[in-house]
């Protein structure tokens, strides 16, 4: 292992704290009065209190010392004394524990009281200083100067996804991203509970990849000596669960696709699904509608967020604009009518790349994906797609040949997908097997028969909505790209990970 020289001084350091007697890895709880952000709102003059933290600077100055120490919650100045932590004659601990030994990036516990310096800056005066861990590797040192300008950040996006942890310990901003990504699922599950809808769970290994048009992730049981799935949706297993008496439940799914990756998409992602009994797809924009509304106000303090200059209003109600019409809109062609070769000469007049292979359904995609979403900064429910896109909805009760299906776009995102949901299990088989029959779909969905059987012993009319929690979260959190809202986002094995 190739060790840097900052990185062999610490060993060498390490192995002297040792023989002072200190531990450099001390096992015993370190109990702290209160966070360092409580201290400071808090504050109180000459009020004892303890704390633990990383130290992120150190100025040595003599007989006394100020170190910048940082916990989960912010950020606070200690002053360090020699003669208030060294008790013997040499002053051991504080000549050379504390002024040759320690490093930026050690973690320290420390007790003392408070008090404001003559700038006025809140500081823990310290009275006894322990070490709880040795950093053996020096941290990116940023530095800002007077005038708001950084210097050598950690910013490079490779380095800031690989080495997730230094990423959040020196980039305040982006651990902010992740308590806002906590804050949204938390108040999305609130929101659910208090209609009585139950979260549930359902599995991620899967005898069937079904529930979506995706390539999935193949495993294998030993003991079962079967082929498994990581599945691509947990869509038919909740509506087995409709089927079986309960009113609505929902998961906050961890599914998997192994197809590409781009800033909106990770082979691993997080999508909360709904499904209520009763309800159709008019009540499910609604319902969205409110939900969405209201969690915009909970975490931006309003219905609206301004996005790269762009203002976008949460404000119910959105336009529902059927498909057909947003692809006349946008390409000037009314596609409604036409059959496949009719679609293809479409879709070469408007220079999109398409293959022969390609059914009536996945052009129809490929034209609006192309052509049209790009048009929809504004929340926008697009609705009444046509039967070929839509093989688990119910057909629509007003118009021939399409199916009472929305997705809502934001911000020229795809955030949601929702139908009123296909429960004759007649026609569900048959669309099953015109799927498998399709020309060349290599995507298409196995026929799972076990949820054909339950919806022959009946499932009532139900609405159900897929909303990808990521890129709700890059958009309530103004993220340009799935990475910055991914703790760890997939990449390649790095090669050079010493």
């Amino acid at each position: 292992m190739y060790l840097s020289e900052q990185e062999i001084i610490r060993r060498k350091k390490l192995k002297k704290i040792s023989e002072l007697g200190i531990e450099n890895y001390p096992a015993a709880t370190y109990n702290t009065s209160a966070s360092i952000k409580e201290l400071i709102e808090k504050y109180e003059k000459n009020k004892n209190a303890s704390v633990a933290g990383r130290i992120m600077r150190m100025r040595i100055m003599g007989k006394s010392s100020f170190v910048e120490l940082k916990d989960y919650s912010g950020i606070i100045q200690l002053y360090v004394k020699r003669d208030d932590i060294s008790e013997n004659k040499e002053k051991t601990f504080y000549n050379i524990f504390f002024k040759k030994l320690l490093d930026v990036g050690d973690i320290i516990g420390v007790k003392g009281f408070m008090f404001k310096t003559r700038t006025g800056e809140i500081t823990l005066h310290v009275k006894e200083l322990v070490l709880l861990c040795k950093s053996l590797r020096p941290l990116p040192h940023v530095k800002t100067d007077n005038n708001g300008n950084i210097y050598d950040a950690f910013s490079t996006q490779e380095q800031r996804y690989r080495m997730r942890y230094i990423d959040l310990i020196v980039n305040d901003k982006i651990k902010q991203i992740f308590l806002q990504r906590t804050r949204i699922i938390q108040y999305i599950r609130n929101f659910l509970n208090e209609y009585g809808y139950l979260e549930v769970e359902t599995p991620i290994l899967q005898s069937v990849a079904g529930g979506a048009h995706a390539l999935p992730f193949v495993t294998y049981h030993n003991t079962l000596n079967i082929p498994l799935y990581l599945r691509i949706s947990n869509e038919l297993y909740l509506k087995r669960l409709i089927v079986g008496g309960f009113n609505g439940v929902y998961e906050f799914s961890r599914d998997f696709r192994n197809e590409g990756m781009d800033r909106t998409h990770n082979p691993e992602f997080v999508i909360l699904e709904l499904y209520v009994a009763y309800k159709d797809y008019y009540w499910m924009m609604n319902f969205t509608e409110i939900l969405l509304e209201k969690l915009c106000f909970n975490i931006h303090g309003s219905t609206e967020i301004n996005i790269e200059g762009q203002t976008i209003s949460f404000k119910k109600s959105f336009p529902r604009i059927p498909i057909y019409e947003a692809i006349q809109i946008h390409t000037g062609f009314d596609i409604s009518k036409m059959n496949e070769k009719e679609l293809q000469m479409v879709c070469k007049k408007l220079e999109i790349e398409v293959d022969k292979t390609m059914g009536k359904g996945k052009l129809i995609d490929e034209i609006f994906s192309k052509k049209c979403e790009k048009h929809y900064i504004q929340p926008t429910f697009i609705i009444d797609y046509p039967v070929e896109m839509s093989p688990l909805t119910k057909k629509h009760r007003e118009k021939k040949g399409l199916t009472e299906r929305f997705e809502l776009f934001i911000n020229k995102k795809e955030i949601a997908n929702a139908y009123s949901e296909l429960n004759d299990p007649i026609d569900q088989l048959e669309r099953f097997k015109e799927q498998i029959y399709e020309k060349g779909n290599d995507e298409s969905m196995r026929i799972d028969y076990d949820f054909i059987r339950s919806l022959e012993f009946g499932m009532p009319p139900t609405s159900g909505i897929g909303i990808g929690i990521d890129r709700l979260v890059m958009l309530l959190t103004k993220q340009n790209s799935i990475q910055e809202v991914l703790l760890f986002p997939q990449m390649r094995p790095d090669k050079n990970n010493l």
